[in-house]
């Protein structure tokens, strides 16, 4: 057996913000952002929460998979950017949803995090220890965010994307996934749940390393670098070529990242959608928005063989090969 896609659901607030709205918090401008990014707009949480991003796009995911909560087995929530420590996000989706039945927990691997979810969710099937699992990337990036800070807040984005995986018959793919904590400074939050009685001194959390700090060259160049290669390792690891792939989903960070790997890969930019002009970097929920955006649109097709491709924090970066539903 094999993990496949059934199911494909995504939610974004409604409230966006465009650059120029930026302007107000930072020395910037439409132009300068767009030239660099990509991105156009954001959509920003303000009555949504991680949690409720999370149930309005798995209850999408479930409708469009013709499966009832009560029939799913797992619940895996990628999100570094919970509404809580404890109950996990995955138990209070579980607790929205009615999906009784399921075991439940959260991943944290950052913008590579619903590409973790996905290879978690296939590993289990694999094993049969599980037969229908729902995998979540939900984030509110705008409350880890220093809106003073014009090097991180013209970047992140809120929104959540969910899939339901179900055993099948078919192929199955080695995932590529790797990991390097040496570099791990080029992307850091520090977590404010850091205080006690033992610690000397009160702690101020308006300070920035409260917020997502980044070295925007660092992260640049290590995007371009290792995701055409982790694309090229996948595709070697399971003896397949480029042609055979119809897309190359990357985690929409930016769109000089992405037009990059495209150059690098030697294939035209074309089967690289991209949305991050609309959303910007919703971290784990990116990839799943995209998803869902071009099965909307009618892009996909049963049969489609596609590549996810995710990288940020940790430095993690991984792909996998997908065939669409």
């Amino acid at each position: 057996m094999t993990g496949k896609i059934k199911g494909i659901g995504a939610y974004v607030p409604h409230n966006a913000i465009d650059n120029r709205e930026l302007e107000r918090f930072v020395e910037t401008s439409d132009e300068w952002i767009l030239e660099r990014t990509g991105i156009r707009r954001r959509h920003i949480a303000v009555e949504d929460t991680t949690v409720s991003m999370a149930v309005k796009a798995s209850k999408g995911a479930l409708e469009d998979a013709g499966m009832e909560a009560g029939n799913l087995d797992l619940i895996i929530v990628s999100t570094i950017s919970p509404m809580r420590i404890m109950p996990c996000t995955a138990c209070e989706v579980q607790k929205e949803i009615g999906a009784a039945n399921a075991a439940c927990f959260d991943l944290s691997a950052a913008c590579s995090g619903f590409l973790m979810a996905y290879i978690t969710a296939c590993a289990y099937i694999e094993s049969g220890m599980f037969r229908h699992i729902l995998i979540v990337g939900s984030e509110c990036l705008s409350n880890l965010t220093d809106w003073s800070d014009r090097g991180t807040c013209i970047l992140f984005g809120d929104g959540a994307g969910a899939a339901v995986v179900t055993a099948a018959e078919g192929r199955t793919f080695a995932p590529a996934v790797y990991s390097d904590g040496n570099q791990g400074s080029a992307l850091t939050l520090q977590s404010r749940h850091d205080r006690s009685p033992f610690n000397e001194g009160g702690k101020d959390y308006g300070s920035r390393e409260y917020y997502m700090q980044m070295d925007g060259q660092a992260v640049f160049k290590f995007a371009v670098r290792k995701v055409p290669q982790v694309i090229e390792n996948v595709l070697s690891e399971n003896r397949m070529k480029k042609g055979d792939i119809k897309y190359y989903i990357l985690h929409q960070a930016n769109k000089r990242i992405v037009e990059a790997a495209a150059k690098r890969l030697e294939e035209p930019v074309s089967k690289f959608p991209m949305n991050m002009q609309e959303y910007g970097n919703t971290s784990s929920a990116s990839i799943p928005i995209l998803l869902y955006e071009m099965k909307e649109r009618g892009q996909l097709r049963s049969g489609d063989r596609i590549v996810l491709a995710g990288f940020g924090g940790g430095l993690t970066w991984g792909a996998v090969i997908v065939t669409w539903k």
